[in-house]
């Protein structure tokens, strides 16, 4: 197929790239800055210049491929209520797109929204959820012509990482402690992002319409393992943070730090044939890539 993919240069998208091409299809991946263009179009990727804010080019990304992975999301923690939005107005103006062609599309979500492939829960009765919405507007689409699913994703690691786990790092940095929070017992579900983008590809090509899907492999890594890494690595004592100082001390990771995100993955493995085989967490987290400082 001819896949518009977009965030095609982030963390989980140039995976998702990288496993397209590598299994003979093409793709047409969305760039928003020079710099990126460069980086995607030496993959041997189509370029499409554009932006998750720009609807037009969405569309136009979308109208011209066999079918469409969306993995872009703005990261920007301060601002998280307008990044919500802009995902949202993007998947509306992709399913719009799609209706009535029974092409594919692949939407990105998150593991809070349920522990199992089964648990949607309705937007209205949980507004703690701001990403439900989306999720939930994707999976109308189904009853319009669109063969849609959702990829719900844990804390996803590998070489490339900057999100939480190395923000977490970054302040044990900082604090001259590596910390967990309360009896350290909260988990995280995790996935290797080479796993991930194969989920990506099993789903674009044979995911029936409305399905949810969890790319899961470690079905919850507990704060305390975590900080027991990190606290190795960077050779820092290892202590706890009481929950309500959380935020205190982690900053904005505080919140996440203190809730269990985790999932199984039995029911995505049963109806795809995925099997994640790549390294863990606490494995993953164990390589110099994790804590060489950027010069």
């Amino acid at each position: 197929m001819r896949v518009f993919v977009t965030g095609a240069t982030g963390f989980v998208g140039s995976a998702v790239v990288r496993e397209l091409l590598d299994n003979g299809h093409q793709v047409l991946g969305l760039a928003r800055s020079d710099a990126s263009a460069e980086r995607l179009a030496a993959t041997g990727a189509e370029v499409h210049r554009g932006s998750l804010e720009d609807l037009d080019a969405l569309r136009a990304g979308a109208a011209a491929s066999d079918g469409v992975i969306h993995t872009g999301f703005i990261h920007d923690f301060s601002n998280y209520a307008a990044c919500v939005a802009i995902d949202l107005s993007a998947v509306k103006a992709l399913t719009e797109t799609l209706a009535g062609s029974d092409r594919p599309l692949v939407i990105s979500s998150v593991m809070s929204h349920g522990r199992t492939e089964d648990d949607v829960p309705d937007p209205a009765a949980r507004p703690d959820l701001p990403r439900l919405p989306a999720e939930v507007t994707a999976l109308a689409a189904a009853a319009r012509g669109v063969r849609v699913s959702v990829i719900r994703l844990p804390q996803v690691h590998g070489e490339g990482d900057h999100a939480f786990v190395p923000g977490v790092i970054d302040v044990a940095r900082a604090k001259g402690v590596s910390a967990y929070t309360g009896d350290g017992t909260t988990r995280w579900a995790a996935v290797h992002c080479d796993d991930a983008a194969l989920l990506y590809r099993l789903a674009l090509e044979n995911a029936p319409a409305g399905t949810v899907l969890h790319a899961v492999a470690d079905e919850g890594v507990s704060g305390k393992e975590i900080a027991d890494v990190i606290g190795k690595r960077l050779d820092l004592p290892v202590t706890s943070v009481p929950v309500e100082e959380a935020g205190a001390h982690f900053g904005w990771l505080g919140h996440y730090l203190v809730s269990d995100l985790v999932g199984t993955s039995t029911v995505t493995r049963e109806r795809l044939g995925w099997t994640p085989t790549r390294i863990g967490l606490l494995a993953d987290l164990d390589h110099d890539y994790y804590f060489n400082q950027p010069s």
